[in-house]
């Protein structure tokens, strides 16, 4: 008789408890990236997901728990239920918090990785406790990866300090749980007390404190949206927090009311004018339209958002392969035979066309042994190192065609045992780059690599926030830039600032009836950011002197549109 086989133990899975933070994705700890990238299944809510997913490797299930989204349950149950699936991105919806932990459970004992992602710190939260005690009893294995509680990093993004050199007692309350002897013992301190609300109930919570012994004239900050570009900051008393709001037409949330922090005391209030750093970036909180396509614009986004910007990529210029590839074929095997003495990158998407090609023909940067690299724009430069070849000219001066000839060497015949280069590019002409390489006595092969066309139009949404002034910047990189937004989403409203890369740029934006506010001093796209960033800032210092509120572009009134410059 055969022994029987018994079957194998199902594998055990594991939880994370994770602190996303307060809602500024770069608040993340490397334990938190470390944590997402091995994920199974993310459950969280929306929020948080937004805050969160970005590290999440692709094929996880994310299953939000917001309470206004439709269950999904199993058949005459009506138990949430998880469904696992391969692809990016797919989101299951669960009725109420406390259901999450039975969907935390479901994926752990089926031997998944999850990670229970909650804003703030998973100490602070009542829902993620519970979960890890469920967890604990049912033997499930856990960790906890601490995060940025909102209590403490709302206020430090609000230039508002908690404790100074004297050491002052600092109290935190949660108004939402908060009992009546937490009010008292709060209000007979005179230290700092931070309080987590909503805008709604800000006026009762400070109706408590005073009720509790806190003077009506204690200073106090409202941020709403803290750590986000949607931040705002709002100083009072307890006794006038109140009026401030209605004053600022801060309404009512239909919603229940958005969560805030308010940091009551005397000290921490009165260092904030000058230790506003996040609210006071030049560009903070602008919606800048970058017509570029992702991959183009990353760099710039990301300096835009270290401006406090919050860039959007429309692309306006699709790139296609070339109708007749054969000329590009025959090419990249001169490239291989020794044909060319040079090969000339002037754009990123040059060297992503002779790398596809290579990898199409199982070549690698090897191929590139022997033969010299020129490559204009920072850019070009980085993708041709991602790809393992180091450029051996790059201009000196202007990343333009002219700035690389200026640096170009004549062709010599006794140093230079070939007199060809291999220029890949777009299937606009390049006349002004071969006219001066044949001048330098080299001959070119002028071979189209890729194709430009113009972009699909970006969604409704988009095109009438382009039309209707719904952004406070747009920058123009190139003339192509200027006409093609035009013509898949129309004319940038008369609010919107207008920043152009260079003459050219701007003489053709104001072809399309556009004012130019903004000129980069060269012709880079990281100055061009840089100048629209001393543009905002001017123009914030400008507000603050007049006594003015601090707004942006879009913010202005409806009609108060401006003319064109016809200058």
């Amino acid at each position: 008789m055969s022994p029987t086989t018994l079957p194998a133990p199902p594998e055990q899975g594991h939880v994370t408890f994770l602190g996303a933070g307060p809602g500024d994705p770069g608040l993340l700890t490397l334990r938190a990236v470390e944590a997402l990238a091995n994920a199974d299944v993310l459950v969280a809510e929306h929020d948080v997901l937004d805050v969160v997913r970005t590290h999440a490797r692709q094929g996880v299930a994310e299953v939000h728990t917001d309470a206004d989204t439709p269950a999904s349950s199993t058949p005459g149950t009506g138990t949430p239920q998880l469904t696992v699936v391969d692809g990016a991105s797919t989101t299951a919806g669960v009725p109420a918090n406390r259901d999450a932990a039975h969907l935390v459970m479901e994926a752990a004992r089926g031997g998944k990785r999850v990670v229970r992602a909650v804003s703030g710190d998973p100490g602070l939260d009542a829902y993620a406790a519970e979960e890890m005690l469920a967890c604990a009893s049912a033997g499930v294995p856990f960790e906890v990866v601490p995060g940025v509680a909102a209590a403490v990093g709302v206020p430090a993004y609000a230039g508002v300090p908690l404790r100074d050199a004297e050491g002052a007692d600092v109290r935190f309350v949660d108004a939402r749980t908060a009992s009546d002897r937490c009010w008292t013992e709060v209000g007979a301190s005179d230290g700092t007390v931070v309080v987590s609300t909503t805008l709604d109930s800000v006026a009762a919570a400070a109706g408590e404190l005073v009720s509790a012994g806190r003077k009506p004239d204690t200073p106090l900050t409202v941020t709403v949206a803290g750590t986000t570009t949607r931040q705002r900051t709002w100083s009072a008393t307890l006794g006038t927090i109140a009026q401030t709001l209605k004053q600022a037409k801060v309404l009512p949330s239909p919603e229940g009311g958005r969560p805030v922090i308010a940091v009551v005391g005397e000290r921490s209030a009165a260092q904030r004018d000058r230790l506003a750093w996040f609210e006071s970036k030049p560009l903070f909180g602008w919606k800048v339209l970058v017509p570029r396509t992702k991959e183009q614009a990353a760099s710039l986004s990301d300096q835009l958002r270290s401006y406090g910007a919050v860039p959007h990529e429309v692309p306006t210029i699709a790139v296609e392969p070339p109708r007749t590839p054969q000329q590009m074929e025959r090419a990249v095997k001169g490239l291989v035979t020794g044909r060319y003495e040079w090969i000339a990158f002037t754009s990123v998407n040059a060297v992503r066309a002779v790398r596809e090609k290579f990898e199409e023909y199982g070549l690698d940067a090897r191929a590139f042994a022997g033969i010299k690299v020129a490559a204009v724009g920072e850019q070009t430069a980085k993708a041709l190192i991602a790809f393992g070849v180091k450029p051996d000219l790059v201009p000196s001066g202007e990343q333009s065609a002219a700035g690389l000839l200026e640096d170009w060497p004549p062709y010599d015949p006794v140093f230079d045992p070939i007199d060809r280069v291999f220029l890949p590019r777009a299937d606009i002409a390049t006349e002004t780059l071969v006219a001066g390489l044949i001048e330098l006595g080299w001959e070119v092969d002028d071979v189209t690599a890729y194709r430009t066309v113009r972009a699909s139009p970006p969604p409704a949404e988009t095109r009438e926030a382009i039309k209707g002034g719904g952004f406070d910047a747009v920058l123009f990189t190139s003339s192509s830039t200027v006409r093609n937004l035009v013509g898949i989403a129309g004319k940038p409203h008369n609010v919107t600032v207008i920043a152009c890369i260079g003459p050219a740029t701007a003489k053709t934006a104001e072809e399309h009836g556009l004012r130019v506010d903004v000129m980069a001093p060269e012709p880079s796209v990281h100055k061009l950011a840089e100048a629209l960033a001393d543009f905002g800032a001017r123009r914030r210092l400008a507000a603050l002197e007049a006594g003015d509120p601090v707004t942006r572009p879009s913010e202005r009134r409806p009609g108060a549109r401006r003319r064109r410059s016809t200058t």
